[in-house]
């Protein structure tokens, strides 16, 4: 298993002020890991806000924790993503915190591209990783990308250009 690394309050604080009133919102959150990005997202008023966790020992701490709200799935993103696209389910807010170090860089945005029916009009996509490892973009000709840096660690915006910006304000 790999070492847990949960999201420094700092980044998480400034996620959740970049991110403003998201009330009534769909939120996925890949790699969970200690599910505190989900059980935010939910105290905030996201609805529905689903936790997607490969790890047995850390979904099962999750799924225990979890308010009522948060739906807690024990699967790879790589499969949940296709499952979502393939259910026709989409999210307004799809927050991504993989392992850092192990290729994400390059394999989450090309995850989030082939699946992009799973996110919303409106909606955004939020990869953190750490500063030493630069995130693809995803088409840029259709995508905007905005980084934000706390220190080691980024937070990567990324919207549909065609997007008409009545989702997330104050983004790209």
């Amino acid at each position: 298993m790999k070492e847990m690394r949960p999201t420094a309050g700092k980044v998480r604080s400034a996620l959740f002020s970049i991110l403003g009133n998201i009330t009534g919102m769909s939120f996925l959150d890949l790699f969970s890991g200690s599910g505190q990005i989900a059980f935010t997202a939910c105290e905030r008023g996201a609805a529905p806000v689903v936790s997607v966790e490969s790890d047995r020992a850390r979904h099962a701490v999750i799924a225990a924790k979890a308010p009522e709200g948060v739906a807690c799935l024990h699967m790879d993103v790589r499969r949940a993503a296709a499952r979502f696209a393939k259910r026709g389910e989409s999210f307004d807010i799809i927050f991504a915190d993989p392992p850092y170090r192990l290729g994400w860089g390059k394999e989450l945005p090309a995850l989030m591209e082939s699946n992009e029916s799973i996110l919303a009009p409106g909606g955004v996509i939020i990869f953190e990783h750490a500063a030493e490892e630069e995130a693809a973009d995803i088409t840029p000709a259709e995508w905007l990308r905005e980084d934000r840096v706390y220190g080691g660690t980024v937070l990567t915006f990324y919207r549909r250009k065609e997007n008409d910006q009545s989702g997330i304000s104050g983004l790209i």
